[in-house]
C-alpha cells in the first residue's frame, strides 16, 4: 500500500459516489482518478489496466461533454434493449480476448486474460453510464466482484477493498438511477 494508491483510492470514491448522484463533476474526479491509478498498474505490469485508465481518460471527457449538454435537466436514465446489450456484450468479449491473447503472446503481462476481458467490459460499462444507460450498474456489480480477486491476488489489497466498496456504490447507483427513472416516468 502506498500514498499513490491511498490517493487514488480517494479520488476514485469520489468520482463514483458523484457518478450515482449525476454530478457533472464526476467525470472531473474520474479523469484524475484514472491518470493515478494508470501509472500505479503500469508500476504493477498490469498493462490492459494501464491502458483501461487512458480509455476511462478518454470517456471522462467524452462523459463530460455528453452530461454538460443537459446540465440543467435532470439525467434520463434509459434502457438499453436485450438484444444491443447482448451484440455490444459479444462484441466486448471477442475484443477483450484478442487484447488478452495479444498480451499473453507479446508482453510480460500479469493475468493477460482476465486482465484485458476486465478491461473490455469495462469500458462497455462506462459507454453504458455515459449513455446513462441503467445497465451499466448491473455490469459494474459483477466486474466491481471479479476485480476484487484480481487485485487481491495482485496484492493490491486497498484497490481490492476499494472494488469491494465499487460493489457497494453500484448497488446504491442501481437503486438511485432506478428511482430516478420511476421519478422521471411519473412526471
Amino acid at each position: 500500500m502506498s500514498g499513490l494508491e491511498i490517493f487514488a483510492v480517494i479520488l476514485s470514491v469520489i468520482a463514483v459516489s458523484l457518478t450515482v448522484k449525476k454530478h457533472l463533476l464526476c467525470w472531473l474526479f474520474n479523469f484524475i482518478a484514472a491518470a493515478v491509478y494508470g501509472y500505479l498498474f503500469y508500476c504493477y505490469q498490469l498493462y490492459a489496466e494501464t491502458l483501461l485508465q487512458g480509455f476511462f481518460m478518454l470517456m471522462a471527457i467524452y462523459g463530460f461533454l455528453t452530461w454538460q449538454k443537459n446540465q440543467h435537466q435532470p439525467i434520463d436514465v434509459s434502457h438499453i434493449s436485450r438484444k444491443a446489450a447482448f451484440l455490444q456484450m459479444l462484441l466486448t468479449a471477442s475484443l477483450g480476448l484478442t487484447f488478452g491473447l495479444s498480451l499473453h503472446f507479446f508482453t510480460q503481462a500479469a493475468l493477460p486474460i482476465l486482465d484485458a476481458q476486465l478491461v473490455a467490459f469495462s469500458l462497455l460499462a462506462t459507454y453504458w453510464a455515459s449513455r446513462k444507460y441503467l445497465a451499466t450498474w448491473w455490469l459494474w456489480i459483477v466486474l466491481d466482484i471479479i476485480y476484487v480477486g484480481m487485485f487481491s491476488y495482485k496484492a493490491l489489497y486497498l484497490t481490492a477493498i476499494l472494488y469491494a466498496a465499487f460493489v457497494g456504490l453500484a448497488i446504491w447507483g442501481l437503486i438511485q438511477w432506478r428511482q430516478s427513472r420511476l421519478n422521471l416516468a411519473q412526471n
